[in-house]
């Protein structure tokens, strides 16, 4: 990592730079493989699972016997904390269901909204380096508590033993998750976005991945499903300032470092001398992760930058707009207020990121790359599509008739009004009639 003292505001631009790399090449491959998928449906899936993840399923959905065993090899004390974890997410995400009003727009005119679930939705949960069995919860809770009718999880086999992650299964398990799929990579998008002989079409698809799984998603969202958000690698600021304690904040940003090569880790301060501490200490702790040598490709993606005050500091962090934001000052409450762009925050010297990744109550996955200025996390809406309902009475169209009539005329959409103009007849008919 390199300190960057006090930049002036024209240099901010190449310090929120994320790590980008040419994806022509990456698109390309990965269309090759949607594409096979598409038409060959569960032979191709096999052949790229044999391919890529050097493993070959008797069945590609995972029996309940298998989920069964996996289950007894969990050891009692993770059980024991999948669970409690997952009953945290329930308690927050319970909480945003909500009943939306009717409103009278006008006398007679009467509109409402109503949240629907999303019937068929798809998980992927990545296994590669780390089985992210926490994943399973985010996803899964949400996903039952929206009341989705169909819920398909994906997620690659172990090269070791062929199968998936025991601790996946297990979280699968207990979220009440059986149609299950050894599949992963780009094939398992496929699969989910254009179904096979079977894994069951989804029409939208959650989960964090790796760039291949990314691109595969982003392709399928241009014209066959929906995906939960556009995303990139994981990513962390940490706003501090001489109160924060050294070691915890190199913590923090080493426990997006560890994610993979192409995370970023951001350290924004308006103190010299903490600038120097963190990044002693993280040096220090790097070496003594199992992951050190990923956490350290990505520490020279990432950047300690001075900045000269509070307001500074503020400006710099809505406009990089960071997946997860840390706030760990003096006045961090206030500092909270003035965040407008941050995909989920966490306050005070006692709250790593660590907290929402498994068991606080929150959901990843969370938007990377910017996207924070425009778009939320995984949530209970996430699950959700709204309909609106109109009901509208005679009176209704009486009072409201007209202004419709003189739009569309105005528009030109004849038909539009013409559909209104009947019916105005009609109740006039009515009324000469003594109806």
């Amino acid at each position: 990592m390199k300190i960057y003292q006090y930049p002036d505001r024209a240099e901010w631009p190449s310090l929120m730079r994320r790590p980008v790399s040419d994806r022509t090449a990456l698109y390309g491959t990965v269309s090759a493989i949607l594409d096979q998928v598409r038409r060959c449906g569960d032979e191709a899936v096999r052949e790229y699972t044999r391919r890529f993840d050097g493993a070959e399923p008797a069945l590609l959905q995972v029996s309940a016997a298998e989920i069964q065993a996996a289950a007894a090899q969990v050891p009692d004390s993770l059980k024991k904390a999948v669970v409690r974890a997952k009953q945290n997410i329930e308690a927050f995400h319970s909480a945003q269901r909500r009943e939306l009003p009717r409103v009278e727009t006008m006398p007679g005119v009467v509109c409402w909204q109503k949240a629907l679930p999303i019937e068929k939705v798809g998980l992927y949960i990545p296994g590669g380096t780390a089985p992210l069995f926490s994943t399973v919860l985010m996803l899964a809770v949400p996903a039952r508590l929206a009341g989705c009718r169909e819920i398909v999880l994906c997620s690659p086999a172990d090269r070791r033993t062929g199968q998936i992650h025991p601790a996946v299964l297990y979280a699968a398990q207990v979220c009440g998750i059986d149609k299950i799929f050894c599949i992963g990579g780009v094939q398992a998008i496929a699969a989910m976005a254009y179904g096979t002989e079977s894994v069951p079409r989804v029409y939208k698809i959650f989960g964090p991945g790796n760039q291949y799984v990314m691109a595969a998603k982003q392709l399928v969202s241009m014209e066959d499903t929906a995906i939960d958000m556009p995303a990139g690698p994981s990513e962390v600021e940490v706003l501090a300032d001489e109160t924060a304690s050294v070691p915890f904040v190199a913590a923090d940003l080493l426990s997006q470092a560890e994610h993979g090569p192409d995370s970023q880790v951001l350290l924004v301060t308006d103190s010299p001398k903490l600038a120097q501490a963190v990044m002693d200490e993280t040096r220090s702790q790097c070496e003594a992760l199992p992951r050190h040598e990923i956490a350290a490709k990505a520490l020279e993606n990432s950047r300690i930058i001075v900045l000269k005050n509070r307001q500074d500091m503020m400006d710099f962090t809505n406009e990089y707009a960071p997946e997860h934001l840390i706030i760990s000052t003096r006045d961090y409450a206030d500092l909270a207020a003035q965040v407008r762009n941050a995909g989920s925050v966490f306050l005070g010297n006692y709250a790593p990121e660590s907290a929402g990744d498994y068991a606080s109550g929150t959901t990843p996955p969370r938007p990377t790359k910017g996207y924070a200025k425009a778009y939320s996390g995984v949530s209970l809406d996430s699950f959700l599509k709204k309909t609106t309902f109109q009901e509208i009475s005679a009176e209704g169209l009486r009072g409201i008739g007209g202004i419709i009539e003189e739009m569309a005329a105005n528009e030109q959409l004849f038909a539009h009004k013409n559909a209104v103009t009947l019916r105005l007849a009609s109740l006039t008919d009515n009324t000469d009639n003594g109806k």
